[in-house]
């Protein structure tokens, strides 16, 4: 039996289920269709250069279109956009049929109330299990969001929520260690 045989994938699941993400949509444009879908495995990866990665599934139909124009947008959500989340996280639907956008930077796509956006181009893919891992060259950046309220939170399975942290709950004054972004 290898190591991989061993390992429950719904155990696997609901383990890493207690890793709180941020949702975000990754989207792009063809030229002829905007395309896009859901993605919570999406993270900030290099400061020189500027690079982020994400990691859309082998049997994505929005990745293909997106890896051939060579460009993305990805939209960091508000804990509003619950219903944009699921409509984005769903197979086979008119995604934007009644989602108002604008066109970026590259043309892919930025959502409407998004919290902020980067716009990127594909730099590197690497083949990884039943995903993709996609680095991408950041080349425009959106606004600092600083009215459209908390980010949109995923944790076991369901929709999450932050709360401002006070003064009094900062146990520890946090260095910028060499390793963090």
């Amino acid at each position: 039996m290898t190591a991989a045989a061993a390992i429950d994938a719904a155990r696997f699941r609901a383990v890493l289920g207690h890793f709180c993400t941020g949702v975000a949509v990754v989207t792009g444009h063809d030229g002829t269709a905007p395309v896009g879908f859901a993605c919570q495995s999406f993270a900030a990866l290099s400061l020189d250069p500027p690079l982020v990665l994400f990691c859309p599934s082998r049997n994505s139909g929005s990745w293909p279109v997106i890896e051939r124009s060579g460009s993305f947008a990805v939209n960091v959500l508000s804990e509003e956009q619950q219903e944009l989340s699921a409509v984005f996280g769903a197979r086979g639907v008119d995604k934007f049929a009644s989602v108002p956008w604008q066109p970026g930077p590259s043309g892919a796509p930025l959502l409407d109330g998004a919290l902020t956006w980067l716009d990127c181009s594909v730099e590197t893919v690497h083949p990884a299990g039943d995903h993709y891992v996609v680095i991408g060259r950041v080349r425009a950046l959106g606004a600092e969001a600083t009215d459209h309220g908390a980010p949109l939170l995923f944790y076991r399975g369901q929709y999450a929520a932050t709360r401002a942290q006070t003064e009094l709950d900062t146990l520890y004054d946090w260095p910028r260690p060499d390793d963090w972004l």
